[in-house]
């Protein structure tokens, strides 16, 4: 491992948490496609398949948020286990709908409830934060290496979905990725050394972390982002079915995911000056340009290829978007900031998925990679009309300078 990253694991209670985040974010990149390989495989109707995970992501877009707030309240072991065990339990509902071929209509029932799953990728983040607050390089590197953690979880999820649905029972890919939820997130609750100390209530306005201008136009470009994201994931699926080799299809999205991951282990190790908010854009618009490439697929290699290159912008880009929320959402709301972005990235999720599902069964999955390229477009779009907002943080009056004096305070009397 690299020194920078060598360096970030010398704090005590590194490795752990952020093993324990991995395992508690494999659902991220398992639940999803584990869904829709599973309604697949049962019913063949690629439109409610991709309807049912939409319906996962719009609800885990609603009460995420949520969550993340209490967090910020309460603490995270608190608020993390029993919503956990309200999103497992949903899990094992649905399973069982889909597996007696129940009624559609208590599918997405238990589809809603799977949405109360805790963002456990802004829990780990917000362990980073806290212990290097004011080290900027340490943070960096940080957040680099747990978007390489998230691209490795979308590396091995697809295909341990995708292959346990596929070669085991339909039902075995939503199975385990709920088994890796409740087994991680109980891991990351048990350490509590790390665990950020919830701010005090005064430090809380009462109002949303939405309120920051900045935070909107990173929220607004990630729901196009995921749109992209969630597009991909469903076209690719009915693209390899219709290549006869649908069980490739979690080869060539661990593809996608591996070109994010090495650009991300690259960016870690840099430090690069000058503007942040220059960077985020240049990484929205490559990501938006990498789509024309996929409507160029006439093979699972050439695809695997496209997606590849693809990939090259992600991580980097959501580096970026990280370091951003913490200039424009105040310490009190980092949890709930993070959520948010991960928010706008599961509505963009519902969305492309459920419009790719529509799409497929409309015209065939060579079509369904248009939806990919207008959500580029409309993400590019997005970021330029909000560069500005970005270019000139706003801090929400009061908490910042309560922050400050704290840590005057604490100085003062150490």
């Amino acid at each position: 491992m690299p020194s920078p990253y060598r360096a970030i694991f010398a704090a005590p209670g590194a490795k752990a948490f952020s093993a324990a985040g991995f395992i508690g974010r494999m659902p991220l990149s398992m639940m999803g496609i584990g869904i829709v390989t599973m309604i697949s495989q049962l019913t063949g109707r690629y439109g409610l398949a991709g309807a049912l995970s939409a319906t996962v992501a719009l609800s885990a877009a609603a009460l995420g948020p949520q969550i993340s707030r209490l967090v910020d309240r309460h603490g995270q072991r608190r608020v993390l286990r029993p919503a956990t065990l309200v999103s497992v339990t949903a899990v094992a509902g649905l399973l069982v709908c889909a597996q007696q071929d129940l009624p559609d209509w208590t599918l997405f029932v238990f589809s809603a409830g799977v949405g109360c799953v805790p963002s456990v990728g802004s829990m780990v983040r917000a362990r980073w934060a806290e212990i290097y607050r004011g080290s900027p390089r340490e943070l960096h590197t940080a957040y680099a290496f747990e978007s390489v953690i998230d691209e490795a979880c979308f590396i091995f999820g697809p295909i341990a979905a995708i292959g346990l649905s596929t070669v085991w029972f339909p039902e075995a890919g939503p199975l385990v990725a709920g088994l890796c939820l409740l087994v991680g997130v109980y891991m990351l609750t048990a350490q509590r050394s790390t665990e950020p100390v919830p701010q005090p209530k005064e430090h809380h306005t009462g109002g949303s972390a939405l309120r920051s201008p900045g935070l909107q136009v990173l929220v607004a470009t990630f729901v196009a982002t995921g749109t992209i994201f969630g597009s991909i994931d469903v076209v690719t699926v009915a693209f390899a079915e219709e290549q006869g080799h649908k069980a490739a299809a979690s080869v060539v999205l661990a593809v996608y995911a591996l070109g994010s991951c090495l650009a991300g282990v690259v960016f870690g190790l840099l430090h690069l000056k000058g503007s942040s908010e220059r960077r985020w854009l240049l990484g929205v618009c490559a990501m938006a340009v990498s789509m024309i490439p996929l409507q160029l697929a006439g093979s699972l290699p050439f695809l695997a290829v496209a997606l590849f290159v693809a990939g090259l912008a992600v991580a980097p880009t959501m580096v970026t978007t990280m370091g951003l929320i913490e200039q424009h959402v105040p310490r009190a709301n980092l949890t709930e900031g993070m959520t948010w972005v991960g928010t706008g990235l599961a509505v963009g999720i519902a969305l492309g998925s459920s419009a790719a599902g529509w799409v497929i069964d409309a015209a065939g999955a060579d079509a369904g990679y248009l939806v990919s390229a207008a959500a580029g477009v409309l993400a590019a779009a997005v970021a330029f009309l909000g560069y500005r907002r970005l270019s000139a943080p706003v801090k929400p009056e009061g908490i910042d300078e309560r922050d400050e004096r704290d840590e005057r305070d604490e100085e003062y009397v150490a």
